[in-house]
């Protein structure tokens, strides 16, 4: 199953958590939000479709995140838990921890912010830039 959230840039990318990777349908971003790679997003966790939710709160299904910027690829794999709440209407956060909040999508990630291109994230640096948020459960 494949879901696709299309977003924004905005001029405070920073891209450089270590653990997280986040979209959020917030328009504006602060200097702190640094593992926010987009903005604008047309969907949190709570519009997620129902059945798309019941294959991440599998203990063994595998999530891979594919974020898309012109011809430029990132790609995470993480999991899901049954645990997953999905319940968040503006943020998803993915994250290479086990930590479970309503935000969450998926946990135990192979990468967070601070591993994206750095091209890709100077491109996200502006707000013209769209992008596009890859969720594939299997």
């Amino acid at each position: 199953m494949r879901f696709e959230i299309p977003f924004s840039g905005h001029a405070n990318v920073r891209a450089n958590h270590t653990r997280t990777i986040e979209i959020t349908t917030e328009p504006d971003l602060t200097l702190q939000g640094d593992c926010i790679i987009g903005v604008g997003a047309e969907f949190g966790c709570k519009k997620i479709p129902d059945d798309l939710k019941e294959k991440l709160r599998r203990s063994d299904a595998q999530v891979t995140i594919t974020i898309l910027v012109n011809d430029e690829k990132f790609e995470i794999v993480g999991k899901g838990h049954e645990e997953l709440k999905l319940e968040n209407p503006h943020d998803i956060v993915i994250r290479k921890s086990n930590f479970l909040c309503p935000r969450t999508l998926a946990i135990r990630c192979d990468k967070a912010s601070d591993d994206m291109p750095r091209e890709m994230m100077k491109k996200l640096q502006d707000p013209k830039t769209k992008g596009l948020f890859v969720i594939e459960v299997t």
